[in-house]
């Protein structure tokens, strides 16, 4: 009998496909279950990350410009490493192409990933490339270095850590549904002409991301190494329910901490969509999510566009939204396609 992939559900996807794999090598320190892979190099540890991006899946280059597009595959890649308090190295990027790709307009993809390997410091090592039947897809491998004692994890978070996040959420989300709706409304025009006026916002946090290395650096700049941390790519909500699985903890979460945009909540009303659901499961946000024992208030209230909307609890109290009037919620992750190993 075959087994659905959606009966599974995100986590139970993950742990399926990789149960039965065992370190063999000494200097693996950590395989799959966190943002990155970790390996001994010596004096550090070496971070190793994956990221798949699938044209009709990820992205939709009706609306996508190849140069962002190179751009935002980049972000997705070094995130990864910051997400474990780590500084991103080098990578490699992988491109399956379909025939209706000209080599200009390749040239375009790999222009936005030289301006963001500029921007952030990383140098393009290798890569590959094949042709495809299904358009283009587009694998990147982000390699970085972190210190042994200030190397973050998921499964660090202890009871009472308060739960931090940085930037708003939701607006990449409320960006991807812009897009959307404009081109169902213009689908068959000639002369296409997009309304996007005010909502440059949302469309700058959907299509050129950005990955927070300025948080990383604040952190390192006040000493102060969160006790576990995820990059946001698959919703705040996804991304608290990791951190509780591998730190076998539950959390509360409170509904008027969330960080949203005013042009996130004015698009979410236009499309009568809940501003809320944006920020839990929207994704692609590229922002941090982390936990700090309750005594780092302060320095974490420090950190410039760093907002605290929770805590960590006791595991038997699960995950949840606590509305304004009390009541809970519990948090649901969107799961599969988005599962990430």
């Amino acid at each position: 009998m075959k087994t659905e992939i959606a009966s599974l559900g995100e986590f139970g996807l993950i742990d399926r496909l990789t149960r039965d794999f065992t370190a063999k090598n000494p200097s693996t320190v950590l395989g799959p279950g966190d943002d990155a892979a970790v390996v001994d190099a010596g004096d550090k540890y070496l971070l190793i990350t994956t990221e798949l991006l699938l044209e009709g899946i990820h992205f939709d280059l009706v609306y996508t410009p190849l140069t962002h597009l190179g751009y935002k595959t980049v972000v997705a890649g070094i995130s990864d490493i910051y997400a474990m308090n780590g500084s991103p190295k080098q990578l490699t990027v992988a491109v399956g192409v379909s025939a209706k790709f000209s080599v200009e307009m390749l040239e375009d993809l790999y222009k936005g990933v030289r301006i963001a390997c500029d921007q952030y410091g990383v140098d393009l090592v290798g890569g590959d490339t094949s042709a495809s039947l299904t358009g283009l897809a587009i694998g990147v491998t982000a390699v970085g270095e972190a210190d042994k004692d200030k190397i973050v994890y998921r499964s660090g978070a202890g009871v009472h850590d308060l739960i931090c996040v940085t930037g708003d959420l939701g607006a990449a989300y409320m960006g991807l549904k812009l897009l959307e709706r404009e081109k169902i409304a213009l689908r068959g025009t000639e002369n296409p002409q997009p309304q996007f006026k005010g909502y440059e916002y949302i469309l700058q946090r959907q299509l050129k991301p950005e990955a927070r290395r300025d948080v990383i650096e604040s952190l390192a700049e006040l000493k102060l190494v969160p006790t576990a941390m995820m990059d946001i790519t698959d919703g705040l909500a996804s991304e608290i329910l990791h951190i509780c699985k591998a730190s076998r903890k539950g959390a509360r979460i409170y509904l008027n901490r969330l960080p949203i945009a005013k042009e996130t909540f004015a698009m979410a009303e236009e499309m009568h969509i809940d501003p809320v659901v944006a920020a839990l499961n929207g994704g692609e946000d590229y922002e941090l999510v982390f936990t700090v024992p309750l005594d780092k208030r302060e320095e974490a209230m420090n950190i410039p566009g760093v907002d605290i909307i929770g805590h960590i609890t006791e595991e038997s109290k699960g995950a949840a939204l606590t509305t304004p009037d009390g009541q809970e919620i519990a948090l649901q992750a969107p799961g599969w396609p988005r599962a990430e190993i």
